[in-house]
């Protein structure tokens, strides 16, 4: 299921979620001008295989790192927050964005645009810090909102968990598009984060997915907005609608 919007309207513009996503799609394209791959032999049950990877860029030298950072914190203290604006591809970045604007504004709406800036960069850091725990000698560098993302995912749950999401549905060869509420959207999303973190065990970014860091996310951002207060303001605009 791939969600495309929600039918839950904002009171005001959602300034601060459109930065973050300018900010995050700039940042992608400077470190995709500034980086270049390199041919790498893989060696997998198969042979060797020919791949590439990427080097150089923004993500040299701001990534996350945990070995890193569990060795060196206060060097490393700053790419838990550089980390989170940086990706590792057209669809990690397209799919972090996309989730950021269908669940992004309404929290912002919420929170007001100046808590919704300290909201999302506490889950960020708190996704980061619960991948390093999972794995603190990993050498493995970490990129993405993904944890902010999921943080965001987590307060528009207890916020709006009836809000319709009109949500592309693939059936074989065919897509049909469907409205469903958010509840289901989100906890099958989270659903699948648990079970993955479960069945591949430990921290290591297997398949290139922090599944930790999502869960650290998802958690952050419902405890958070209980801390600002805000857990009880939610589900008014698209009820009103």
């Amino acid at each position: 299921m791939i969600p495309l919007k929600d039918y839950n309207p904002t009171r005001r513009l959602p300034v601060v979620s459109v930065a973050l996503i300018i900010l995050n799609c700039a940042a992608f394209l400077f470190d995709r001008y500034t980086g270049h791959y390199e041919p790498l032999i893989v060696e997998t049950a198969r042979g060797l295989v020919r791949t590439r990877q990427f080097v150089g860029g923004l993500s040299a030298d701001y990534s996350l790192v945990p070995a890193v950072l569990t060795s060196h914190p206060l060097l490393a203290l700053p790419t838990i927050i550089t980390s989170m604006f940086l990706h590792g591809n057209w669809l990690h970045i397209g799919s972090n964005m996309l989730y950021l604007w269908i669940f992004g504004n309404n929290v912002e709406d919420v929170l007001g645009r100046f808590r919704f800036v300290a909201f999302y960069l506490g889950c960020g850091a708190v996704a980061a810090l619960a991948q390093v725990a999972s794995a603190p000698g990993s050498d493995i560098p970490m990129v993405g909102a993904s944890g902010a993302v999921a943080g965001v995912m987590g307060a528009y749950l207890l916020l709006f968990p009836h809000a319709r999401i009109l949500t592309l549905v693939p059936i074989i060869f065919f897509f049909t598009f469907i409205e469903v509420p958010a509840f289901i959207i989100i906890g099958w999303w989270v659903l699948i984060q648990f079970l993955n973190a479960n069945w591949l065990g430990g921290g290591e970014l297997r398949g290139g997915v922090a599944y930790f860091a999502h869960i650290g996310g998802f958690v952050a951002g419902i405890v958070g907005l209980w801390l600002f207060g805000a857990a009880r303001r939610g589900g008014r605009p698209y009820r009103r609608w």
